[in-house]
């Protein structure tokens, strides 16, 4: 027998205590609520069909009472600029909260659980001699605050403001709105949970809550203004109050979710915000995952281990997707009246990452073969190409326009370093290394980091464009590729800055030779690494000679015959050492604001851009953030990225990070695509976007919702070079093949 207390009645203590009572009915079980039985906050929970399956294994009865009260929709309607968008196949269901909770209280007080209500639970007497104490109290968890020195909360407090409101309007499915007034624009998530109720969840920015004067309004008032807002929508239906007050949304996270033995369940562990779903969900997932846990091992501590242990990185992967999700929402002024209806739909639908162009279409197929005719017709009109009409290709397969380069897809090979030259001098290893990638489909390769001056180097065995045999070596690979392929091909230009002089990937990445040392220059005197040589900081003789250097490089890529020049002002060499202010502590006219910094790399930008042909495009590599605390931000990336395109840049490839080597980097699905998004609509540029784009899907979902023009694949391609061509095959889109590899049309691939 094991004595718990679930500190906290709700969902999830309830759910954790009856589940433990039914897998051992002698366990003595408490819980203890500081509110009365048929207190409720809030209004109704949703659950997707992929949670109730969870629900059925893990406890049956409570299974159907919960589903013989669903209200269940599979479409999700979006209004926006007076037009209703509807998909369909998403498969939700939405409860009252006070049904969910009197359906667990009955299954749990008939199971045997002690259930004691209206008792406040503030000191650790409460639950002594337990050996199980879960704290199931919620958002505020008092349990978490007294051991706080041991869980180690931290709480973001998000930005914007939301109210909690129901209506008797039964919103037929998962309803999101955007409404502009006066005062700025609101968004609405709204569902219907029973019958006659739905869930009316108002959304804003602060400064529009503060213009509208609701900062100072009580519950009256905001129904008041919400039901004058939406009366069209609400149709004469009122509003309904609960303790609807306006607040912001707090993302909970701990560093640890037990200690001794008290363990941190539902919103007192973690919270996820409301535009993904249901709380309720989580914290009901977490009472399975931890009874099952308990099931396992008889030992509490092993027990809570294992329940950290398995679920942590369930609700991390949630909370990743949750944060893209509620920043999509917190910067909706950013997509509405910039994208067109079609477009604004499938940007909000795959808000979080996770889903896809592909697994949208196993949903809603007409929706998809709708988005894709329309990008299409885009792609066509911007390129000046007809595309297939019936069936449209996939976004990632339609041509887009640089200037005078008509890309034939949306695929770019990323410049991968390969440290494999001499003296500068590209060989075979780049001939083999970008001919099989062009071959293999891809609308853009793109060279690695190739550097200005032998000085400029990486390591020995990097690239360069100083040398006249440069011309000639590179223009046997240019010509190469555009004699095999369809492709284009562009040059990385660069120069490293404080991070030369150091070893090949292979031999310890950004470690300084062991000999045959070259000398430094860098925007400050500062050292990558502790160890690392300590770089000199450049003068205005330094600068001319650097500027003279990529002006040189340019003519020289103009006459071995590249499409593209890509300028690399990004991964802390020499030209982001200047933007950065981790890496630029200079006092001149060339440290300090943003516009000091931007200096230097636009004086190269311009001498670049004046000899580089007009009807050739320029690309720069932009760091969109130094994931480091007072470095470069994503709003000053974006200030960057209008400055270049005022001086004829055509397109900004957006990565992030790599300025310092003690950086925080916030890994995950497609992390470095929102930073695309922003600068591409913000500053009004096309965009690139890198960093763990994965699949075709991926591609066509980041591509058709307005998130980049271009996706920029390195490992996909070192894995397999002909990536295009595969995921081409396997979307029934015909790429044509070199005459050499004829026989292949009549090839059908096969599993093992």
């Amino acid at each position: 027998m094991v004595r718990i207390v679930s500190i906290g009645g709700g969902p999830a203590g309830l759910y954790f205590a009856l589940l433990m009572k039914k897998a051992d009915p002698s366990h003595d079980v408490t819980v203890v609520e500081r509110n009365q039985a048929d207190d409720t906050f809030g209004f109704g929970v949703v659950f997707s069909d992929a949670t109730l399956e969870n629900f059925a294994q893990a406890d049956p009865d409570t299974h159907r009472k919960i589903t013989g009260a669903f209200s269940h929709w599979d479409d999700i309607d979006i209004h926006y600029q007076g037009q209703v968008l509807t998909s369909t196949g998403h498969g939700f269901s939405g409860m009252s909260r006070q049904t969910l909770l009197d359906i667990l209280q009955r299954r749990a007080s008939r199971l045997g659980v002690t259930l004691r209500f209206f008792t406040e639970v503030a000191e650790p007497a409460a639950w002594a001699g337990a050996d199980l104490v879960v704290a199931a109290d919620g958002v505020n968890s008092a349990v978490r605050l007294r051991y706080a020195a041991h869980f180690q909360p931290v709480i973001d407090w998000r930005p914007n403001r939301f109210v909690w409101l129901g209506t008797t309007f039964p919103f037929p499915a998962f309803t999101f709105m955007f409404k502009e007034d006066e005062h700025g624009l609101w968004r609405v998530h709204a569902y219907r949970y029973d019958a006659r109720h739905s869930t009316f969840i108002l959304e804003t920015t602060e400064a529009t809550w503060r213009r509208a004067g609701l900062d100072e309004a009580g519950e009256d008032e905001t129904a008041a203004f919400v039901a004058r807002l939406f009366a069209r929508e609400l149709d004469g239906h009122p509003l309904l109050k609960n303790r609807s007050l306006w607040r912001a949304f707090p993302t909970v996270r701990n560093a640890r979710w037990h200690h001794d033995n008290i363990v941190l369940v539902g919103d007192a562990a973690h919270t996820a915000h409301f535009s993904i779903g249901s709380g309720t969900k989580l914290a009901m997932e977490d009472a399975i995952a931890l009874a099952h846990a308990l099931g396992e091992h008889r030992e509490v501590p092993r027990a809570l281990a294992a329940y950290e242990a398995e679920r942590r990185p369930q609700v991390e992967a949630t909370q990743r997707a949750a944060q893209t999700s509620l920043e999509w929402f917190e910067q909706a002024e950013r997509y509405h009246g910039r994208l067109e209806p079609a477009q604004f739909a499938f940007s909000l639908l795959t808000r979080s990452l996770r889903v896809t162009h592909e697994n949208l279409r196993a949903r809603d197929a007409k929706l998809v073969a709708t988005m894709d005719r329309w990008f299409a017709d885009k792609a066509s009109q911007q390129s000046g190409r007809a595309v297939p009409a019936a069936p449209p290709p996939p976004p990632m397969f339609t041509p887009f326009r640089l200037r005078e380069l008509v890309l034939s897809n949306r695929v770019v090979v990323s410049p991968m370093c390969q440290y494999s030259a001499e003296d500068g001098t590209p060989n075979d290893w780049r001939l083999v290394h970008l001919g099989s990638r062009a071959v293999g489909g891809a609308g853009l390769v793109m060279t690695e980091m190739t550097d200005v001056s032998r000085e400029g180097r990486i390591s020995p065995g990097c690239t360069g464009m100083y040398k006249p045999e440069h011309v000639a070596a590179w223009k046997r690979i240019v010509d190469f590729v555009h004699g095999a392929s369809g492709a284009a091909i562009g040059l990385q230009l660069a120069h490293a800055g404080r991070k030369g002089s150091t070893r090949r990937l292979w031999e310890g990445i950004d470690e300084p030779l062991l000999v045959d040392n070259w000398p430094l220059i860098a925007a400050s005197p500062l050292p990558y690494f502790p160890h690392s040589q300590v770089p000199r900081e450049m003068n205005r003789n330094d600068m001319d000679d650097v500027r003279a250097a990529f002006a040189r490089a340019a003519g020289m890529a103009t006459q071995a015959g590249f499409d593209l020049l890509e300028l690399h002002f990004a991964h802390g060499y020499l030209l982001a050492s200047f933007i950065s202010p981790l890496t630029n502590t200079r006092k001149d006219e060339y440290g300090g604001s943003l516009i000091n910094r931007l200096r230097f790399p636009l004086e190269i930008f311009d001498a670049v851009r004046a000899v580089w042909p007009t009807a050739k495009p320029i690309s720069v590599r932009l760091s969109a953030t130094d994931w480091k605390k007072g470095g470069l931000d994503p709003a000053e990336a974006v200030q960057t990225a209008r400055e270049l395109k005022a001086r004829g840049c055509d397109i900004i490839d957006v990565s992030a990070g790599n300025t310092v080597p003690d950086q925080e980097p916030e890994y995950g699905r497609l992390y470095q695509t929102p930073f695309s998004d922003r600068i591409r609509l913000e500053a009004d540029i096309p965009t690139m976007t890198v960093g763990a784009v994965a699949s075709y899907s991926d591609v066509n979902s980041v591509l058709a919702a307005g998130r980049a023009d271009l996706c920029v694949l390195a490992r996909a391609h070192l894995y397999d070079p002909y990536w295009t061509r595969h995921a081409a095959y396997e979307q029934g889109v015909d790429l044509p093949w070199p005459d050499q590899y004829v026989p292949v049309k009549t090839f059908t691939p096969r599993g093992r």
